[in-house]
């Protein structure tokens, strides 16, 4: 099957980051077979089907580097505290967290980013299998990672229990088109060394990513400071598990020798700017991270960290903070953010050479953002309107794989309706465990 979105503005994200202003992108199946001026597309093909993009922005989908979708389920409640993690959401989650809820929570949030044009996410939790299956559902590209910790988890009774579920849920998922299993260690604080290198050989003989927070809390920096008397950067290297295979949320806490180690191990980096400033850290040194040739990514983090799943908002924010952090206004460029929510997206995760841009092979993961409301009026440069002005409701369509899954801004894979009925009738459930939240 042939399919042609036309009558819009084609921006590529390819390495010439080429943009053609009356474009069309012709789809075969699950892959971009071609992409051009209207008319040069229109002398080359017959199409079984053509998508009037109506002069909107057709680009590749974003994607969200980082985040834990079932927590969509908290969304909200215990905000405004000190320690949220640590002295709230861990006893929550003991108490609340079933696969039941995981599943839910995870619909909710995927239903959330389809509607502002995410087409891959990345995600660690627990239950993952439960991720993993409503992202297939619903037909979005992910990387599951199921974490591990040196405790009880919702699923598992013993310390790093989720060392055997991650190698199952592998081993399952392994050769699908759209999931790609992972391995998620939580953090530097929650893993020690002996069970960080079984994860690293699992990672290996898989062929897998690991997914880990790095550097983002100050008692974590403090911890390893007065224990090992380095970075959790540092301490990583010293154990042998940096790698190319890392995808790293947050390095929020950097010196210059981390960057040059994260650079000489090739870690992919995803940056979470929004979770990041709502929990008072310091800003993450993301504009020297880029300049030295990390691959670093956007992310939203959970929905109870940044309370929304989108990449439009991530973008704004990163480069508004950004600014006000180096003081140039010239820095942290409306192009280096779309870069960051695309191509370096993909860069970050590995997957650059099947999505991210438009290019002749990739697959064929596009959305099309509109630009005939007042706040997308005028277009004199797109990178500046969908960085500075867009808001997540003006995607109005997103393919995955070649798969339509948002069509005038409606679901139409999903029902949206039962998705949110779903997560609603959780409330009681969260409510006998946190009582009513004012």
């Amino acid at each position: 099957m042939i399919r042609c979105i036309t009558n819009g503005i084609v921006l590529t994200m390819n390495s010439d980051r080429e943009i053609i202003d009356s474009g069309a992108v012709v789809i075969e199946n699950n892959l971009i077979k071609d992409y051009g001026s209207i008319e040069e597309i229109k002398k080359k093909y017959d199409f079984d089907e053509v998508i009037d993009a109506e002069g909107g922005i057709i680009m590749p989908g974003f994607i969200n580097g980082h985040c834990h979708v079932s927590m969509s389920i908290f969304k909200g409640i215990g905000e405004d505290v000190p320690d949220r993690l640590r002295k709230f959401l861990f006893p929550l989650e003991e108490k609340l967290v079933d696969k039941e809820l995981v599943y839910k929570g995870a619909r909710l949030s995927i239903a959330e980013m389809l509607l502002a044009g995410v087409t891959t996410f990345v995600d660690m939790y627990y239950y993952e299998d439960e991720v993993a299956k409503a992202a297939k559902e619903m037909g979005i590209r992910c990387i599951a990672g199921e974490s591990t910790l040196n405790k009880n988890t919702p699923d598992s009774e013993i310390p790093y229990g989720g060392i055997d579920y991650a190698k199952s849920f592998i081993e399952k998922w392994k050769d699908d088109e759209l999931i790609t299993p992972a391995i998620a260690p939580h953090a530097t604080y929650t893993n020690d060394a002996e069970h960080l290198k079984i994860i690293d050989e699992i990672s290996k003989k898989y062929e897998v990513p690991i997914l880990m927070h790095i550097s983002e809390m100050d008692f974590e920096i403090k911890m390893f400071r007065e224990e090992h008397n380095m970075t959790p950067t540092e301490y990583l290297e010293s154990i042998g598990f940096l790698s190319n295979r890392i995808i790293g949320a947050h390095f929020t806490y950097m010196t210059e020798n981390d960057i040059e180690i994260l650079k000489k191990h090739d870690v992919g980096v995803v940056h979470n700017v929004t979770s990041n400033a709502k929990s008072a850290r310091v800003i993450s040194p993301v504009l020297e991270m880029r300049e030295a040739g990390i691959r670093v990514g956007l992310g939203t983090d959970g929905p109870m960290s940044s309370n929304h799943q989108d990449i439009i908002s991530v973008m704004h924010q990163y480069t508004k903070v950004q600014k006000i952090n180096c003081g140039d206004r010239s820095k942290a460029t409306a192009i280096g953010a779309v870069e960051m929510g695309t191509i370096d997206g993909a860069r970050s995760i590995n997957m650059d050479d099947t999505i991210g841009s438009i290019e002749k092979g990739k697959k064929a993961d596009i959305i099309i953002v509109e630009t005939s409301t007042p706040n997308m009026t005028p277009l004199y440069n797109c990178y500046s309107n969908l960085v500075y002005s867009a808001y997540p409701s003006n995607v109005v369509f997103t393919m995955v794989n070649g798969q339509v899954l948002v069509k005038n801004k409606e679901l139409i894979r999903s029902n949206l309706k039962e998705i949110i009925n779903d997560s609603n009738g959780l409330k009681d459930k969260v409510y006998s465990v946190v009582g009513p939240q004012q």
